[in-house]
This record gives structure tokens, C-alpha cells and sequence, in this order.
């Protein structure tokens, strides 16, 4: 039953904090919160860490509940990773991208135990 805890906030938390650098990536949602466009190298360095982070939560998923429930699961964490941000990005931006860092560490240290 814990496993099934953990692997769900790997999951969620991953799929956040991945969603959340793929938006920062962009010049108009990293407009948003420093007033400026995403520097080339910047934007490829999250990119980069996004596409690692929501490759470790679809893993986290697929060793859990295997291949085929295990990507159904995933996607929905992708889902609600993606409006969880977009909900909270025009609203509180800072607070979107602490979730993000927060839900990252959390699914990050769920990720090992499960």
C-alpha cells in the first residue's frame, strides 16, 4: 500500500515540476514570472531536465503497475500536472514554480523508495 503511495507522488510530483520547466522553457510563460525572455541556453537546459524528469515518472508508473496501466497512469499525471500549472501560473507564478521545486524534490525522493 505504501508503494502505491509513493509512486503516485513520484508521479504527480514529476510530472508538475516536468510540465512546469517545459512552460519556463517558453518565452511567454517565462515572461510571466522574470520579465524577460528564456535565454537560449537556459531554455535548452530545461528542456533537457523536463524531458528527464517525465522519463523517471513514466518509469516510476511503469514499474508499479507495468507497461499498459503503468503509461495510462502516467498520462494522467502528465494531465493534471499540465492544468495543476496553468491553473495556478496566471494567478501566483512564484507559487506555481516553488510547487514545482517542492513537487520535483518530493517525487524525486518518492521515486527511490518505490
Amino acid at each position: 500500500m505504501m508503494a502505491l503511495w509513493f509512486t503516485i507522488i513520484a508521479g504527480l510530483g514529476l510530472c508538475y515540476a516536468g510540465m512546469t520547466g517545459l512552460a519556463l522553457a517558453l518565452d511567454r510563460h517565462h515572461r510571466q514570472l522574470r520579465g524577460g525572455d528564456c535565454p537560449a541556453r537556459l531554455g535548452m537546459l530545461l528542456r533537457a531536465v523536463s524531458a528527464a524528469l517525465l522519463l523517471l515518472a513514466l518509469l516510476s508508473c511503469i514499474q508499479y503497475w507495468g507497461v499498459g496501466a503503468g503509461i495510462a497512469a502516467w498520462l494522467g499525471c502528465l494531465t493534471v500536472g499540465a492544468f495543476l500549472f496553468i491553473g495556478l501560473l496566471p494567478y501566483a507564478p512564484r507559487a506555481a514554480t516553488l510547487l514545482a521545486l517542492v513537487g520535483g524534490l518530493a517525487g524525486l525522493m518518492a521515486a527511490g523508495f518505490s
